[in-house]
């Protein structure tokens, strides 16, 4: 029962600790009101999609406000990286592209990666990031081939990385 009217049944629970004090109220609705303890019909004080707009690292979007003019937008989809963070969402597939500056310090507190770890779509982006990542792995060989001394190996990997380097410029 509310413990102020002591008529209807308490449907709003208040507990407040103050100075390690832990007091509880028990009310009716109208009596919570009256109190101003809580405002029915209220909106949420935090919208869920602005989660992804408290994600983004201060520091970081401020080194890349200043590098960067005020109005970039996404040449797709018109996007404003401010738009992004206002919205918690992305307009299209090449924001990712247009503002990945600023979204990979993100997805790395995220995910604790930047590296695509599940399907891919069947499409010509697919084939650039295959590339990307061989030719990675390539420069990693290549470091190993050089720091053992085996310069003809370091050679063809040399050779490969910018054969596959030239591929990916003409695509």
């Amino acid at each position: 029962m509310c413990e102020v009217c002591h008529k209807e049944p308490a449907t709003v629970h208040i507990t407040r600790i103050v100075n390690d004090q832990k007091t509880e109220m028990h009310l009716c609705a109208q009596c919570a009101r009256e109190r101003g303890e809580v405002e029915m019909n209220f909106e949420p004080s935090f919208a869920f999609h602005n989660i992804l707009a408290g994600l983004f690292e201060p520091e970081s979007t401020m080194v890349s406000q200043r590098n960067r003019p005020v109005a970039v937008r996404c040449s797709r989809c018109g996007m404003s990286l401010a738009d992004i963070r206002r919205l918690g969402k992305l307009g299209c597939s090449n924001c990712y592209a247009q503002f990945e500056r600023e979204l990979e310090p993100l997805l790395k507190r995220i995910h604790q990666s930047t590296d695509h770890a599940g399907k891919h779509p069947k499409d010509r982006g697919h084939d650039r990031r295959d590339v990307r990542r061989e030719i990675e792995r390539l420069r990693e060989l290549l470091h190993i081939a050089v720091s053992k001394e085996a310069y003809e190996e370091a050679a063809r990997l040399r050779d490969q990385i910018r054969s596959l380097e030239l591929q990916a410029k003409e695509d």
